[in-house]
């Protein structure tokens, strides 16, 4: 795996080095860190590599993704200063007429946050993956120990397309369908868009985003789930974050748990961002129902595991301190440039 990515590395230096327009360089940057490209082909292929061994992949992954980001970069800047410095030359420049302002896009909050999330559990060894929004309502609802009369179905109530068809409500079906393959152990993360028939509101929307990891192994058991979540809370927030965690109720879970983390406006003295308590909620988790385990093929018996959730929405809205949920779906370039 090493020496794949010093050969990405080296084949993008080369690209970028010899690259002279600023398109060919945007397709640089495609093929090599867009959704299809070499460097993300290589963290999904996280499976393959021994659970022992991926802390230490996903670094290296981290770090040849930091030095192709920074070349390209630097590779921009140039070309963007070049440009300039030829334009001067070859023209004549009118003072009084009106500037041409050229508008260009910019990252947003959403992806800053899904990428930040992502760096964090590839560097503890996690895998991401991908599955399908439109879906089975198996894998939405019956293999996550829903059945067709439980309550919390109606707590949920998504858009159908067929009787059995629906767009998911949660990414929780791509873990089921990883289960299945019973390739084990699992340690992933499973991103993407969820929709939900909410009214759209400063806090709700039809259509949002969620992060779902597990984790199925022997011996698994609740320390290692409050370790884990631990460590991403100081990653995330900064070092000095505590968390707690409540009793709740999930139907996939059991014991089930709120998450909280102290409120990094205060350090959890108390304010207006965290209504004076000095906590905020941040996701829900829990041990794998073996109910659960047993729809999937999984030996309770033998293996255990660990789940949890979180919006990313409300990630984002939190760490930016963003207090309308549909500031992020407007697209707006005076409110995305602030980020």
């Amino acid at each position: 795996m090493k020496a794949k990515l010093d050969q990405i590395r080296e084949q993008a230096m080369a690209q970028i080095k010899s690259c002279d327009t600023m398109e060919k360089l945007n397709e640089i940057r495609v093929g090599i860190l867009g959704k299809k490209g070499e460097l993300t082909s290589v963290l999904k292929s996280m499976k393959e590599v021994s659970p022992e061994d991926r802390p230490k992949v996903g670094q290296w992954v981290n770090e040849t993704r930091e030095e192709i980001e920074k070349a390209i970069e630097a590779s921009r800047t140039k070309m963007e200063k070049a440009l300039r410095e030829a334009k001067l030359k070859a023209e004549v420049i009118d003072v009084t007429l009106p500037a041409k302002k050229a508008e260009i896009g910019h990252r947003h909050p959403n992806t800053i946050a899904l990428e930040e999330v992502e760096r964090i559990f590839v560097g503890m060894g996690y895998e991401v993956v991908e599955g399908p929004e439109v879906e089975k309502d198996y894998y939405n609802f019956e293999a996550l120990n829903i059945p067709a009369d439980h309550p919390a179905k109606d707590e949920q109530d998504t858009f159908y397309i067929t009787g059995d068809i629906l767009l998911r409500t949660q990414t929780s079906p791509v873990q089921v369908r990883e289960m299945e393959t019973g390739k084990m152990p699992i340690r992933m993360i499973a991103p993407g868009r969820v929709f939900r028939a909410d009214e759209v509101d400063a806090t709700h929307s039809p259509s949002f985003h969620q992060i779902e990891g597990l984790v199925i192994d022997k011996n698994i058991t609740f320390a290692d789930l409050k370790g884990t979540l631990a460590a991403f809370a100081r990653e995330l927030f900064g070092e000095e974050t505590k968390v707690k965690f409540r009793p709740h109720h999930f139907p996939f879970t059991e014991p089930s748990a709120e998450m909280d983390v102290t409120c990094f406006k205060c350090q959890g003295k108390g304010c207006r961002f965290c209504k004076g308590s000095g906590w905020i909620e941040i996701l829900g988790c829990g041990m794998v129902h073996p109910h659960v385990l047993e729809m999937s093929g999984i030996d309770p018996e033998q293996y255990s595991g660990f789940a949890f959730g979180v919006g990313l929405e409300r990630i984002a809205l939190l760490k930016y301190e963003i207090d309308d949920m549909r500031l992020l779906y407007e697209n707006d370039i005076r409110f995305l440039k602030q980020f």
